[in-house]
């Protein structure tokens, strides 16, 4: 089975949440109407994700349902990558290696902030790798990156705004 064909079975079986950014989510005032990634789109400062989701072809699966709870890198996350990075991810030929990356940021639950204060976990990935949640400080971790900003709400998830791209084992 393909990875894509993967991705599309663990996302129909799945629940997630988006996280989306603060000015988007206090123009919605209650329940978002924007997608996750109409949202991120929205927020300006996702461009990069948002040209890596379509360059994986996951668009479609996160407008979809969901929900799903989403760890956002912004374009500064990106920016800090090694240079050639994400040029490199972005390649038609590492299409595959783009979704494994993509998925380690995206959960099969709807994952509010509440909901693990004061907790350290380790949390299955749509990609099938665990991350390190640590909610037990000052700032929530994810891995190593630092939630920047926390349940912004999407139609169909959550999304959680992080400050590095984390990635997948290898």
């Amino acid at each position: 089975m393909t990875l894509m064909k993967r991705m599309a079975v663990a996302i129909s079986m799945l629940t997630v949440t988006a996280v989306s950014v603060p000015a988007v989510h206090s123009a919605h005032h209650g329940a978002a109407k924007a997608d996750i990634v109409d949202t991120a789109i929205a927020a300006g400062t996702f461009e990069t994700l948002v040209a890596a989701v379509q360059a994986a072809d996951l668009v479609a699966v996160l407008k979809g349902e969901g929900p799903f709870t989403v760890f956002a890198p912004t374009d500064d996350a990106f920016a800090a990558l090694p240079e050639g990075t994400v040029e490199n991810l972005l390649k038609p030929e590492n299409q595959d290696q783009l979704v494994a990356v993509l998925t380690y940021h995206v959960l099969p639950s709807k994952v509010m902030a509440g909901d693990i204060a004061g907790q350290a976990l380790s949390v299955a990935t749509v990609q099938g790798s665990e991350i390190a949640v640590d909610a037990t400080g000052d700032s929530v971790m994810i891995n190593d990156a630092t939630v920047v900003a926390a349940d912004v709400k999407a139609s169909n998830g959550v999304i959680h705004v992080i400050d590095k791209v984390i990635l997948p084992p290898q």
